[in-house]
C-alpha cells in the first residue's frame, strides 16, 4: 500500500505557539503587577488624604484651642482692669457708709439703711471677686486640704442650696490625696457647680459628687492642650439635668454668658471655676449631651504634705495708733475715704495721688511709719519701687499694700511674694485697723532685731535641747524677729529650737521635746492657731505664748498673749512664768 501525502515540518509554528503563550502569561502578569501597584496607589492616596485631613484638623484644633486662650487670657485681662475700678468704687462707697454710721449711731431707721446698702456693697465684692478669679488674678490664700471631709463638711450647705427635690450622693475613694488649694475659693467653685446642677435639672433630680486620684498622661495633654501631666485629685459634679449642645460647651466658661433666663445668672459661676481652678495649677473638663446631663471635673494638684487644719477664730476689737501713714492712692474717693478713716482712729496722715509724689514726700524728711499704697496707680513709678526706695530712704518704714487687682507685681502663682502685706479692697474700718496694727508692729519688732544682732549667731544644739530643763519652739516667719527672740531667750535662760512656719515646727517635734511653744499669729500658710492646736495633740500639756501684733486677740484660751514690740522684760515676763 502506498501512502501519498505532505510533510510540513510544524517546528517553528510549535515554537511561535509557545513564544504567544508565554508572552500571553507575561502580560498577564505585568498586568496583575501594575493592578497591585495602582491599588497600592490608590491605598496611599487614600491613606496620605485621611493623614492630610487629620493635620489639617489637628492644626484647626490647636488654632481653635490657641484663639481661646488667647480670647480668655484677653478677657481675663479686661475683667481684671475691670474689677480694680469696680473695687475703688466700693471701697468709696464702703468707707463713707461705715464712717456715715458712726456719725447716725442711735438712729435705728438710719442703721438698717446703711446696713441695706452694706449687703449691695458685699454683693458687689463678690462679684468683683468672680472677676478676679476667672482672669486669674486674685491673691489666692492656698493650704493643704483632704479634699473628702472638706466636701462633707459642706453637705449641709450644698442641701440648703439646691432644695429638697434633687438627692445628693457624695461617692469617695479610699486613700484620696491632699490637695494644695484655697479652701474659701473650693467652696465657692463646688456651691457654683451645684447651684448649675440645680437649674439644669429645674429643681429635681440627682447630683452626685464624685471624688478619687487621678493621674493625667503625656497622652492626655496631647488630646487636652491646657493639662499637665501630673498627679491630681479629681472632684467630679455629674447631674441629671437636660445637657447641653455642643456650640455651648465651647462658651460655658466665658464671662457673662449664660443659657439662664435674665436676671436669673451673672454668668460668671463657671468663669470663676475655670479661673480658679487653672490659677491654682489645675485643669477643667466638662461633658455633656442634650439628654443626658452633665459632668465636671475639677483636677485639682496633688500635695505631699498633710492636711492644714482650720480652726475658727473672733475677730478682735478694732484699735488704733498715733503713728504716721503715708497713704498713696490715685482714686481722689478712694483717698478722701481712707485718710478720713484713718484719721477717725488716731493716726496722723499723709497722702499722695501716685508713687511719684509718695517718694517726693518720703524724701522730704518727714517722719513716716507706715507707707500705705495701692499697687496699680498710673505714671511711670511703680508701686513696688516705690516701696523700694522708701525703704533705702527710711529703714523703718512699713510698707502695706492694697488693691482690687494685683496685676502680678507682687503677686505671683497665685500667692503673694514672700514679706508683702496686702490688704484687698473693698475692706472695712476694722480690717484696716487690724492690719495696719499688725504690720506696724511686725515692723517695728524686726527694727528690734537688727539693733539686737549679733555679728555671729551660735545655732541651736537639737542635742541639748531634747535634755534642756525649758525648751522654747519658737514659730516666726520673719528671720531677724526670730532671731532676735531666741537670742534673748537663750540669755533668758531657756533652750531655743526654731521654726519659720508651721510644717517645719511640726516635723521638730520628732526630734525635740519642748515644754513652751512660742509662735506669731499671722503666719503663712498654717495660721498660729492652727499650730497651737496640732502641737498640742502631739505634745499634751504644752504651754502656749501667742506673739502678735493686734492690739487685741480674742478667744486665747489658756495660752499667753506677747504683745510685739517686746523686748527681754516682756519676754521674761510672759515666759518666766511657764517654766516647769
Amino acid at each position: 500500500t502506498e501512502w501519498v501525502g505532505v510533510h510540513t515540518d510544524i517546528t517553528e509554528q510549535r515554537a511561535a505557539e509557545d513564544a504567544l503563550r508565554a508572552h500571553a502569561r507575561t502580560l498577564e502578569r505585568e498586568v496583575r503587577h501594575r493592578e497591585r501597584a495602582e491599588e497600592q496607589l490608590r491605598s496611599l492616596n487614600e491613606t496620605l488624604e485621611c493623614r492630610v485631613a487629620a493635620a489639617v484638623e489637628e492644626r484647626r484644633q490647636a488654632l481653635a484651642a490657641l484663639a481661646q486662650a488667647q480670647k480668655m487670657e484677653t478677657v481675663g485681662q479686661l475683667t481684671g482692669g475691670v474689677a480694680h475700678d469696680f473695687n475703688n468704687l466700693l471701697q468709696v462707697v464702703s468707707g463713707n457708709l461705715q464712717l456715715l454710721a458712726r456719725d447716725l449711731a442711735g438712729n435705728e431707721r438710719a442703721e438698717r439703711r446703711i446696713a441695706s446698702a452694706m449687703e449691695g456693697v458685699q454683693r458687689g465684692s463678690k462679684l468683683a471677686a468672680q472677676l478676679l478669679a476667672f482672669g486669674r488674678r486674685q491673691a489666692l490664700e492656698p493650704k493643704v486640704v483632704n479634699v473628702t471631709r472638706f466636701v462633707r463638711g459642706m453637705d449641709e450647705m450644698l442641701r440648703r442650696a439646691i432644695g429638697e427635690g434633687i438627692e445628693i450622693e457624695t461617692i469617695a475613694s479610699g486613700g484620696l490625696w491632699n490637695t494644695f488649694i484655697d479652701p474659701t475659693q473650693i467652696e465657692n467653685a463646688l456651691l457654683n457647680l451645684a447651684i448649675n446642677a440645680r437649674d439644669a435639672m429645674d429643681g429635681q433630680g440627682r447630683l452626685t459628687i464624685e471624688l478619687g486620684n487621678a493621674t493625667l498622661d503625656e497622652d492626655y495633654a496631647l488630646v487636652n492642650s491646657e493639662a499637665v501631666p501630673g498627679q491630681y485629685v479629681m472632684l467630679a459634679v455629674t447631674d441629671t439635668g437636660c445637657g447641653m449642645p455642643p456650640d455651648i460647651l465651647e462658651k460655658v466658661f466665658e464671662p457673662f454668658f449664660s443659657t439662664k433666663a435674665e436676671g436669673k445668672g451673672s454668668g460668671l459661676g463657671l468663669s470663676m471655676v475655670y479661673g480658679f481652678v487653672k490659677q491654682s495649677g489645675g485643669h477643667v473638663k466638662i461633658y455633656s449631651e442634650v439628654g443626658h446631663g452633665t459632668t465636671i471635673r475639677l483636677y485639682l494638684p496633688r500635695a505631699m504634705e498633710r492636711e492644714d487644719v482650720e480652726v475658727a477664730t473672733i475677730s478682735p476689737d478694732v484699735t488704733g495708733g498715733s503713728e504716721t501713714i503715708l497713704v498713696v492712692e490715685d482714686d481722689e474717693g478712694v483717698r478722701a475715704t481712707v485718710v478720713e478713716m484713718l484719721t477717725d482712729l488716731g493716726y496722723r496722715v499723709l497722702k499722695a495721688v501716685d508713687a511719684q509724689s509718695g517718694l517726693n514726700v518720703v524724701e522730704s524728711g518727714i517722719p513716716i511709719d507706715l507707707l500705705f499704697t495701692d499697687v496699680v496707680m498710673p505714671g511711670p513709678l511703680k508701686s513696688t519701687e516705690l516701696a523700694r526706695k522708701a525703704k533705702e530712704r527710711l529703714p523703718g518704714i512699713a510698707v502695706l499694700f492694697t488693691s482690687g487687682y494685683t496685676e502680678n507685681s507682687i503677686v505671683h502663682g497665685g500667692r503673694l511674694d514672700a514679706g508683702v502685706d496686702l490688704l484687698s479692697k473693698p475692706y472695712t474700718r476694722e480690717a484696716l485697723a487690724r492690719k495696719v496694727r499688725h504690720v506696724l508692729a511686725n515692723e517695728r519688732q524686726r527694727a528690734n532685731a537688727i539693733q539686737k544682732a549679733a555679728p555671729a549667731a551660735k545655732a541651736p544644739d537639737m542635742s541639748d535641747a531634747s535634755t534642756a530643763s525649758c525648751t522654747v519652739l519658737l514659730v516666726e516667719d520673719d528671720a531677724l524677729i526670730r532671731f532676735s527672740a531666741a537670742e534673748m531667750l537663750r540669755e533668758a535662760g531657756f533652750s531655743v529650737v526654731e521654726a519659720a512656719h508651721g510644717e517645719d515646727a511640726l516635723r521638730l517635734l520628732e526630734r525635740a521635746t519642748i515644754q513652751i511653744l512660742m509662735t506669731d499669729m499671722n503666719l503663712p500658710g498654717m495660721s498660729g492657731r492652727e499650730v497651737a492646736q496640732k502641737v498640742r495633740e502631739k505634745v499634751p500639756g504644752v504651754r502656749v505664748v501667742f506673739a502678735t501684733g493686734e492690739g487685741h486677740v480674742a478667744d486665747a484660751g489658756d495660752a499667753t498673749v506677747l504683745r510685739k514690740p517686746y523686748d527681754m522684760r516682756d519676754l521674761i515676763k510672759a515666759l518666766e512664768p511657764l517654766r516647769r
